[in-house]
């Protein structure tokens, strides 16, 4: 029963930085393996803003042994000298105190990718200790903290001819339940600011895997879209470079066209990837439609009337979008949307002017890239026509549901799941196992079309698609509405060997390239049926994976039976109901982008045409195998 005494003896004060230990979800998003990098993220981008305030070249992450982070760089170090306000040194200000920093005055930095000003201390407030080194004004500091307490006074320990800032923190294992950071992830991270940033230099190195990279691109941005089209064919050789600076607002611009469908443009600000876009993408969008439709007339590539949309001009199309802004206003702590609205203007004006001058200067060029926006706008001409035609179908066939769907009687899409399982044989257990009330079931027949490799018009004569599309109701393309979504948890349920493995991933090329705001809203699982079925006797238990069959084997004893299922078919309706289906005993994964431009780089890698890249990604990770289906 709660307490209806509620005065000022209810009223909590979160000193400090108790309140990040408190709530630490509300300063880095989360405390899962996202939450964990993202700490990374903010030490590092405070090295960042030294080296693009012209202080700071090079940069040094190195994973420690014992699983603590360092990163160093050689800029101006971190002020150590007594704060007149606060009576502290402001190294300790800055490494305790929310908001304090040298980013709030337009003086210090320029342009800052942490503005908020609360990274580095929430950073030692989540970490089980830290230390810090600041190499300034010919001497060597340290201080210490623990939880985010300062272990002392910061102390000077000798001489230097150089200077710089070193932080090592070893994150809080009573915050973080999983601890342990991914090289590719770390890797992918750097390795972008690297292409952003083309006067610095940054080594990482993993002590506890032995790996190291050095990471430094003269190109910049551009070499950044040559790296992402390295696994398409660009329909020209360089890409289009625009750079140029209006009202205090630096905008640089790389794009390329390549013979691919998508369209994949990276919005930064500040080097900070703003995934939701925000006011300088709609300007880059704006000036791409307006520019390529004024040059296409000129061209007299248009017939009287006819206009290219923004999807056909963005068809193949991929973009680094980079720009430097001295006050960004971002939506929220997570920073991925931009608001300034001069940002738009500035980004629209340049690449009118600059993306106009390359086309008359480059006609051939200019010439491919219409051919391709028409072949678009033909394609979505037609796909248009076979929406309407499906509907019409429909209509007539008086149902709005493809016949072999199972649905469910639950009709609020919050309670509602379906499956979408490989197979007739196990869609039809399936259905049998179910739990009618909440959980509908679509069996597929063999593999989709791989729409990596087709545009719309021909994804929607694919039978089994178009059943999907009419299941999960949201639409696709330009009619995908997220709030016709018939189920807020969709699970692809798949044999666990090599053919369910592409299955999946089929399915989830789908739904990236197509339906993505349901990955966005977390809406996408996996489901994780067993590998093995080990009994003696009436005892019996299921096992997910190599070791933990060892394990039940080694506890049954000898003469246990062992089964090793090759696929969802040879499991009855009720064992796959325990195993797969059943809500308290399951294991679903959902699927999540972590991070964009890595998702893009690894759908176009094992979804394109260029087998080279393909088959390095295989080399690279054939070691992290756990199931091998020979």
């Amino acid at each position: 029963m709660s307490d209806d005494n509620y005065d000022a003896d209810n009223i909590q004060v979160l000193e400090g930085l108790q309140a990040v230990r408190k709530r630490p979800s509300m300063y880095i998003g989360s405390t899962d393996s996202r939450g964990l990098h993202h700490l990374v993220y903010e030490v590092v981008d405070n090295s960042i803003d030294e080296a693009m305030a012209g202080h700071a070249r090079n940069i040094l992450v190195t994973v420690e042994e014992d699983g603590s982070v360092t990163v160093e760089d050689d800029g101006r170090g971190i002020p150590v000298g007594v704060h007149p306000r606060y009576g502290k040194s402001a190294l300790e200000i800055v490494l305790t105190v929310l908001h304090a920093g040298g980013k709030f005055d337009n003086k210090s930095y320029k342009v800052s990718g942490g503005l908020h000003g609360v990274g580095i201390s929430v950073v030692n407030a989540l970490s089980e200790r830290l230390e810090a080194t600041v190499w300034r004004d010919g001497k060597k500091y340290r201080q210490s903290f623990v939880r985010g307490a300062p272990q002392g006074d910061v102390q000077c320990i000798g001489d230097t001819d150089g200077s710089g800032t070193r932080i090592n923190f070893l994150p809080d294992h009573e915050i973080f339940p999983i601890l342990g950071f991914e090289y590719d992830v770390l890797q992918h991270r750097l390795r972008n600011l690297a292409f952003l940033n083309r006067n610095i230099e940054i080594t990482f190195t993993d002590k506890l895997t032995g790996r190291s990279e050095h990471f430094h691109y003269e190109g910049g941005i551009v070499e950044f879209v040559e790296h992402l089209n390295r696994s398409r064919e660009p329909l020209h050789a360089q890409p289009i470079y625009v750079s140029g600076e209006k009202d205090e607002i630096v905008v640089e611009l790389a794009m390329q066209y390549t013979d691919s469908y998508s369209e994949n443009i990276h919005p930064f600000v500040n080097n900070i990837n703003t995934v939701e876009g925000g006011t300088h993408l709609s300007g880059l969008k704006s000036a791409l439609t307006r520019t390529l439709n004024d040059h296409a007339r000129g061209r007299g590539m248009l017939k009287n009337g006819e206009s290219l949309s923004g999807e056909d001009v963005r068809e193949g199309l991929t973009a680094i979008l980079s720009v430097k802004i001295p006050d960004p206003q971002f939506e929220g702590q997570t920073k991925t949307k931009l608001g300034n609205s001069e940002a738009r203007g500035a980004v629209e004006s340049l690449v009118n002017e600059k993306l106009a001058e390359f086309l008359l200067e480059n006609p051939r060029t200019g010439e491919e890239i219409i051919k391709k926006a028409l072949l678009a706008s033909h394609a979505r001409e037609a796909a248009r026509k076979a929406r309407e035609l499906t509907r019409r179908k429909t209509f007539l066939e008086s149902t709005s549901l493809p016949g072999k769907l199972a649905d469910c009687s639950e009709r609020d899409p919050a309670k509602s799941e379906i499956f979408i399982v490989e197979g007739e044989s196990a869609g039809g257990s399936a259905k049998q196992g179910r739990d009618r009330r909440f959980q509908a079931i679509l069996p597929l027949r063999g593999k989709i079309l791989n729409v990596e490799k087709a545009r719309l018009d021909r994804i929607l004569k694919s039978e089994q698609i178009r059943n999907l599309i009419t299941a999960l109701g949201c639409g696709v393309g330009e009619e995908f509405d997220i709030n016709r979504t018939r189920y807020h948890r969709i699970v692809i349920m798949c044999d666990a060997d090599v053919d369910g493995a592409h299955i999946a991933t089929l399915l989830l090329t789908l739904l990236f390239r197509y339906m993505k705001p349901l990955i966005d809203q977390g809406y996408i699982y996996l489901a994780q049926p067993p590998l093995y079925k080990i009994w003696k006797g009436k005892k019996e238990a299921y096992a997910y994976h190599e070791r933990e069959m060892e394990a039940l084997y080694e506890e049954f004893g000898e003469n246990a039976n062992v089964q090793r299922y090759k696929g969802l078919g040879e499991m009855n309706p009720q064992q796959l109901w325990e195993t797969t289906m059943d809500p308290e005993t399951r294991t679903l994964r959902r699927i999540e982008i972590e991070d964009a431009i890595r998702a893009e780089e690894l759908f176009t890698t094992l979804m394109g045409d260029a087998v080279e890249p393909r088959r390095e990604f295989i080399f690279a990770h054939a070691a992290e195998v756990t199931n091998l289906d020979v």
